[in-house]
């Protein structure tokens, strides 16, 4: 029985799809979605420009996770943990549905640090060259997870 369910969560209308599915089709699961924040999406290149580029760069992104969770907790019509971290999105999915202590959090006291039992995300359907060129994190997650992953479309 599946009682811990990890939704990746981006902002797209995909995901907050794959999000109210999850809490439908497993209504006493326990739901946490996860924000990765992907610091290849900084446009300040390894100078970062100028200074405090990074860290304005990463106060933007943070705040912007944060929005994204807020927005798809409310889309569902019941509680659920968030999460925000950052990383490259598929390895930070596979480790927190891992068990994998939020970063920063060595006494393990945000998240339980139990593995979950299922993932949860959306796919954004890309084909072809531009699925060759942006890589794909749903296939990424389906081939490595130790658990069920339910890829929604």
């Amino acid at each position: 029985m599946t009682k811990r369910i990890l939704v990746a969560v981006d902002g797209s209308d995909e995901a907050t799809e794959a999000l109210r599915f999850a809490a439908t089709e497993w209504p006493d699961a326990e739901l946490t979605a996860l924000h990765v924040i992907n610091p290849a999406d900084s446009t300040t290149g390894a100078e970062g420009g100028f200074p405090g580029a990074v860290d304005q760069w990463y106060d933007s992104a943070r705040g912007r996770g944060e929005r994204i969770l807020r927005e798809s907790s409310e889309a569902v019509d019941r509680d659920i943990d968030t999460r925000l971290e950052v990383g490259r999105p598929t390895a930070t999915i596979l480790g927190v549905a891992g068990g994998e202590a939020a970063v920063g959090d060595e006494n393990g006291t945000e998240g339980t640090g139990e593995p979950y039992d299922h993932v949860v995300l959306a796919s954004q359907g890309r084909t072809g060259i531009s699925r060759i060129l942006l890589g794909s994190v749903a296939e990424g997650v389906v081939r490595r997870a130790d658990v069920p992953v339910t890829v929604v479309r």
